[in-house]
């Protein structure tokens, strides 16, 4: 069994560990990623000294069976346990178990350290071809890209989208270092990468004042000190999610968090999510995006308390301010960054002058207007599509990717953020090697079935020359 896993980052490394345990003896597998963050990804091989994790190490493991792994790897007691550690550490370690996966008895993993530019179909299975030249060719492809690069930020001008006072992309080298202590700083979201940066920004000692703006003005919630119990949800909420009645189960889940911290109600919902997303109808996904998304992102993917704490003594003292609005336009005069910002609820729009211009939008999984070379070649030559709500890649039951006339592409299969079409909740490290154990277990079913419906046909010619002889005519006298 041949599998090419495309992408390296956290997705692609557990899909590999969860293969290599249900098909030891069975899988060659090529995990294939580019060389920056290979084993790690963006979010842990390139990550910045200061920038934590936002789960408590305790819940870390790379298998589904083995949650505290990365605590035992890293011998945490059980305050350790507890912590968020920096995200340098986490690569480490994904990269330190990619070792000995490579290493382990049976066939072996082949770490390939390269883009991968197209895929291509053959008559059995896939040629994946590399920005070398060269060509893997598998039985089954995965795609573990992870994230994809965030689309151009709208209004930004085509002179300002080239100079250095616009930062595109914080994780480029040195990006952050370069602004100017006393600059006075425009970040355009308000998520979580706006936290790291503001955390950065502030442990360099940045003087100037910072702005952040995104369309509701909303900030990620800090998590709790401590590790709090798991709520126990009451009859109403399990019928609520039974009935995949989004209505009720907002009513349901606010009473709740009157009796409970709000935070363990919603930690006490996440085993539910991706069971009472898939039954939620067409018109109820299309109103929770519409307008509870952003409520729920806050309080759902939360910061660690060292950076909630620098973006409190920020705000606290006046140097960062939050502002709930929409990007109208954005260039250069004057040797400055001219900005037109339309504030919330308002017809009217506000012009401010900054030097810096710094996008952190952060997660992006747009398939249909993605950059990314290798999604824009498989899309265009109508291999894949996006889902519904264009928040991933559209897929089967069986992560099987849909073409862009809805067939199934036999074999090439997709892991990790770009399945939030799918189960909505995929972006944590939890919900993700889930998925790899249950595609892991998928993958090699279908080359069983797949062995087995080849063999068969030649079992029946064998059985078909045994009994040859005794139907052949026997020759008669005088033959």
């Amino acid at each position: 069994m041949r599998i090419t896993i495309v992408g390296a980052g956290f997705s692609g490394v557990s899909l590999a560990a969860a293969l290599q345990r249900v098909a030891p003896d069975l899988a060659h597998i090529h995990l294939v990623g580019a060389e920056p963050g290979h084993g790690g990804g963006v979010a842990y091989g390139q990550a910045r000294p200061e920038y934590v994790l936002n789960v408590r190490a305790r819940d870390l493991g790379l298998a589904e069976d083995a949650p505290e792994d990365f605590a035992d790897w890293f011998h945490l007691g059980d305050r350790g346990r507890s912590a968020f550690l920096p995200r340098q550490l986490y690569g480490d370690y994904l990269r330190d178990r990619l070792h000995a996966m490579q290493h382990a008895p049976g066939p072996r993993l082949h770490a390939v350290r390269r883009e991968v530019v197209a895929i291509e179909r053959l008559e059995r299975g896939f040629a994946v071809r590399l920005d070398d030249g060269a060509a893997i060719i598998s039985e089954q492809v995965v795609l573990a890209v992870g994230a994809l690069p965030p689309p151009p930020l709208a209004g930004v001008g085509p002179r300002l989208a080239v100079h250095p006072s616009y930062i595109g992309w914080p994780w480029q080298e040195r990006a952050i270092e370069r602004i100017d202590p006393d600059a006075r700083v425009l970040v355009v979201g308000t998520g979580l990468t706006m936290a790291d940066v503001v955390a950065t920004l502030r442990q360099r000692g940045h003087r100037g004042r910072i702005d952040a703006l995104s369309r509701h003005g909303l900030l990620p919630r800090r998590h709790a000190e401590q590790p709090l119990p798991v709520a126990a949800l009451p009859p109403g909420v399990l019928q609520a999610l039974a009935a995949h009645d989004l209505r009720e189960l907002l009513r349901r889940t606010r009473a709740l968090s009157n009796l409970v911290d709000w935070r363990a109600a919603v930690d006490a919902l996440r085993p539910h999510t991706q069971a009472f997303w898939q039954g939620l109808p067409e018109r109820q996904r299309r109103r929770f995006l519409r307008h509870l998304r952003p409520w729920w992102e806050v309080a759902r993917h939360r910061i660690a308390p060292a950076v909630a704490a620098h973006v409190e003594a920020l705000r606290a003292c006046g140097q960062l301010r939050i502002v709930a609005g929409r990007l109208v336009r954005a260039g250069r005069a004057d040797d400055c960054v001219s900005v037109l910002i339309r504030p919330r609820g308002a017809s009217d729009v506000r012009h401010e002058r900054y030097d810096v211009l710094l996008r952190a939008t952060g997660f992006n999984t747009d398939v249909a207007r993605t950059t990314h070379p290798l999604l824009a070649q498989l899309r265009e030559s109508g291999m894949l599509r996006a889902d519904a709500h264009e928040l991933g890649l559209d897929t089967g039951a069986a992560l099987e990717v849909l073409d862009a006339r809805g067939q199934l592409v036999p074999g090439l299969f997709c892991l990790g953020p770009l399945l939030r079409g799918r189960y909505w909740e995929i972006t944590a490290v939890p919900e993700l090697r889930v998925a790899a154990a249950r595609l892991a277990r998928e993958l090699v079913a279908r080359h069983q079935a797949g062995e087995a419906a080849a063999r068969a046909p030649s079992s029946a010619r064998a059985c078909q020359s045994q009994r040859s002889p005794s139907s052949r005519p026997r020759p008669g006298p005088g033959s």
